[in-house]
């Protein structure tokens, strides 16, 4: 949020108060809706931590300040009628006092969002034995050998596109989603920037 943005935001509209919508940055899940006063906006934006006006407690409030699950702010989007925000955050943890992803409950991240949560389960899994787990081992044999596998699993998808039911060529499919992600990871790299990638692709056209 730039300082024009910063100014245009009416607060007098809501009674002091504006709602701030705070959406998982990378699964683009929504976690929770709260409310920022002025303090509060700026204090998000200078401390970097999402931090709201509680209505009940009559008073400001960082995310995390006694339960450690606070979120990283990635970016502050004012909407059209500069009366609503869009928080975009990197969570700590659990979004809700009652210890569930989002205030809507433990549903994981639909449709494209499953690709996040499936890099940060891979990100988790990376630091573990690799007898434990396949994740860690495809890692320690480093990308060579993960580039094979998704040379294979291309093949096998290709196969299932071309002559497998709908069941399998999804389920081939999911693999060789799996295989590029682990491979991205065994590069430094992460689903972000394939992102970038199609969006500037998408620009052009």
């Amino acid at each position: 949020m730039n300082s024009q943005e910063r100014a245009r935001v009416d607060f007098a509209k809501g009674g002091d108060l504006v709602p701030a919508i705070v959406q998982d940055s990378a699964t683009l899940q929504v976690l929770m809706l709260a409310y920022m006063d002025r303090a509060a906006l700026d204090e998000t934006l200078q401390s970097g931590e999402a931090t709201f006006f509680s209505r009940s407690r009559g008073g400001r409030w960082r995310k995390g300040e006694s339960s450690g699950n606070r979120m990283k702010v990635k970016s502050v989007e004012l909407d059209c009628d500069g009366d609503a925000l869009l928080v975009l955050v990197e969570p700590s943890g659990p979004a809700c006092h009652r210890n569930t992803v989002t205030c809507w409950g433990d549903d994981p991240a639909i449709g494209v969002g499953q690709l996040a949560l499936l890099e940060q389960t891979i990100g988790a899994r990376a630091s573990a034995a690799p007898a434990q787990s396949y994740t860690a081992q495809l890692l320690a044999e480093g990308p060579k050998r993960i580039a094979q596998k998704v040379g294979e699993e291309g093949v096998e998808t290709a196969l299932a596109g071309a002559a497998g039911s709908a069941t399998e060529l999804c389920e081939e499919a999911a693999d060789l989603f799996y295989h590029v992600t682990v491979l991205l990871r065994a590069r430094g790299l992460c689903l972000d920037e394939v992102m970038k990638v199609l969006r500037a692709r998408a620009e052009k056209t």
